[in-house]
């Protein structure tokens, strides 16, 4: 378990919080402000603290020879240029219409900048800035990020931790001070079977000064079992593509969460969150009554006179545990009775000499 701690918008984050929930719109307004706004409240409905976007155009962010790796069968477009190109109509005065609407319905503005100009132009904008996986040993982006020195959730998809250690060497030689990485599995979408969740164990062992959380690329059911079990495996900030219609044509809506899914996600986490309790290990306030009723304690076995000497079959061990314990046993056996004592009689040390 890590102790750092990540300023996201209002709210501190660290590894005792409630699930910060990233709601990924990404792309999925296609090119729509209203639908964009709409998929905000959407999000904010379902409970989401971060609404958030992709910020690029096409020319800067592939070649015009960049190969499909997603699920063609979902996204059949075969060029990444092509893609990116379909989606990258927003600009400046859309974003800053997201952000205004965003601040009015009460949810944190965030979009993902693929360049540097979507860097400078989201500063104003965002409370923190997210770096997707494929950005990673992207040096120049990284710089470009962390001199904002605004917090930076990094995504660790696909990356070695060689790699890992690069970038985190990277950003706080240039600025940044709060870090926060998310497992990731770069597949779309990710098969349950390759979503390897305990790799957040990991990533909090080896990277103690950061907070760590999860994006999330599964197929989601009701629930969301996958953030459910990332944020019992320690990750506090979750990110999950979101839609309004999963059965859409495209490659971000079919494995996307709705406000539905995500609201009850909250609804399970706010049931389960009191069951996880502190992380010290100590009896409760609650629990003195059973420690001294359901415990055991020394009991004589058979009656016994003044000044006998007890042997270990005069006495036996029963409840309650208000007597002397049973951790005392070989301190007892040996020792001189002091008056008659009874069968059954819950034996105090007032009861023995040595």
């Amino acid at each position: 378990m890590t102790n750092a701690s990540i300023r996201l918008g209002s709210r501190v984050v660290n590894s005792e919080s409630n699930p910060y929930v990233i709601a990924e719109i990404g792309v999925n307004h296609e090119g729509s402000l209203e639908l964009a706004k709409h998929l905000v409240d959407l999000a904010k409905s379902g409970g989401a603290d971060a609404a958030k976007f992709q910020t690029y155009k096409a020319e800067t962010l592939a070649s015009r020879h960049s190969p499909a790796y997603w699920d063609t069968t979902k996204e059949p477009t075969l060029s990444q240029f092509e893609l990116f190109k379909k989606y990258d109509s927003f600009g400046e005065v859309e974003y800053r219409a997201l952000a205004a609407h965003c601040q009015e319905v009460g949810i944190d503005f965030v979009s993902t900048p693929f360049d540097d100009a979507a860097v400078d132009l989201l500063a104003p904008l965002v409370p923190f800035f997210k770096v997707a996986s494929a950005d990673l040993t992207n040096t120049p982006l990284l710089r470009r990020v962390a001199a904002t020195t605004k917090p930076i959730v990094l995504s660790v998809g696909a990356s070695t931790t060689e790699e890992i250690d690069g970038a985190l060497v990277t950003l706080r030689s240039s600025g940044a001070t709060e870090i926060a990485l998310l497992h990731c599995i770069l597949n779309y979408p990710t098969l349950d079977e390759n979503a390897n969740l305990r790799m957040l164990k990991d990533l909090a062992g080896r990277y103690p000064d950061c907070v760590i959380g999860y994006s999330d690329h599964t197929v989601p059911r009701p629930g969301l079992p996958s953030l459910v079990t990332a944020w019992l495996l320690g990750a506090v900030i979750l990110e999950k593509h979101f839609t309004h219609d999963t059965s859409l044509p495209g490659n971000d809506h079919y494995h996307a969460m709705t406000a539905d899914y995500l609201r009850s996600f909250r609804v399970d986490t706010e049931r389960i969150r009191p069951l996880l309790g502190s992380s010290q290990k100590t009896p409760l306030p609650t629990e003195e009554i059973a420690r001294a009723n359901a415990r055991r304690s020394i009991v004589v076995a058979r009656d016994l006179p003044a000044g006998h000497r007890i042997a270990e079959d005069d006495i036996t061990y029963k409840r309650p545990g208000t007597g002397i314990s049973p951790l005392s046993w070989d301190e007892v056996v040996g020792r001189t009775v002091v008056c008659d004592l009874a069968e059954d009689h819950v034996l105090l040390w007032s009861d023995l000499s040595d």
